[in-house]
């Protein structure tokens, strides 16, 4: 079993996203800065899906906010579709763990809420809204407000005003993390469909090796912080997979085997900091 380094790239050469040389410390120039990320490289390919999977705190959701234009790079560069990253952009659009839908908007008013932004005539944006909703299995929920749905419809209302704006490029910072596993797996089906019909790149974040293995074209582990690759592991088998194939059994092994010894440093890292926490207190 091998593992690879090259990238997928679009067909006119330009990744969908490309990470070069990515760095990003919190507080800088404080006695409490902390080094995210250093030397990050990574290029996505269009319509590719790439898992993010290493130990709490390592980067991960740091990587995503840096792609979206959330925040502001330490050193290196971003760029989407050769273009370089400096804001927001409805090109890339991010989905959190919890769904961040409006609570007092309807769920067909919190899908076409870009749209509104855009200018959009609102009989359009409602008939691009009620389809979509359709698509992500919500059909007959316009009306009901995010407090009327469960957590798993939520973050699929959450996933359908994300494709509203029709981005190139979906970021996923651990979306079904606090769903129960049945719903987790019925939720990361829909998604591997979502993503076949948008033509999508799509970058996910999962502390979850199963996940990880359901999901992705190569699954990118970290190392403990600073982040940067260890190493880049492709998953080349037909979906939907079968948990009780032997070559994702050997897959699994695998990624526990990289994992452990960044798993060991960041709870190593974590208690120093608590421990310096406590001498300054």
């Amino acid at each position: 079993m091998s593992d690879v380094s090259n990238a997928t790239t679009a067909p006119d050469g330009a990744p969908a996203i490309s990470c070069k040389s990515v760095g990003k410390i919190w507080g800088m120039g404080t006695d409490r800065a902390v080094e995210a990320l250093k030397d990050f490289s990574l290029d996505v390919g269009q319509n590719e899906f790439v898992v993010l999977l290493g130990p709490s705190g390592c980067g991960k959701s740091t990587l995503l906010y840096l792609i979206a234009g959330l925040e502001d790079l330490t050193a290196g560069a971003i760029e989407g579709h050769g273009v370089t990253v400096t804001g927001p952009d409805s090109d890339r659009s991010l989905i959190f763990q919890e769904s961040s839908l409006y609570p007092w908007l309807s769920v067909v008013e919190n899908v076409s809420f870009g749209l509104k932004l855009r200018g959009m005539a609102k009989g359009k944006r409602r008939k691009v809204a009620e389809r979509l909703l359709v698509d992500v299995g919500l059909g007959g929920f316009e009306s009901k407000r995010p407090d009327e749905l469960s957590g798993g419809m939520r973050q699929r209302a959450a996933v359908a005003r994300a494709l509203a704006m029709e981005p190139s490029v979906l970021l996923m910072d651990e979306p079904f993390a606090a769903l129960d596993v049945q719903t987790r797996t019925k939720l990361q089906d829909f998604l591997i469909q979502i993503w076949r019909d948008s033509g999508a790149s799509v970058l996910f974040v999962t502390h979850h090796i199963d996940e990880a293995m359901a999901l992705a074209d190569r699954v990118v582990v970290f190392t403990a912080r600073p982040g940067t690759i260890k190493s880049i592991v492709p998953i080349d088998l037909p979906r939907p997979r079968d948990p009780r194939d032997p070559e994702l059994h050997a897959l699994r092994d695998h990624l526990i085997d990289l994992l452990a010894d960044e798993v060991d440093r960041a709870f190593a890292e974590q208690e120093q900091i608590a421990d310096k926490d406590k001498i300054r207190a």
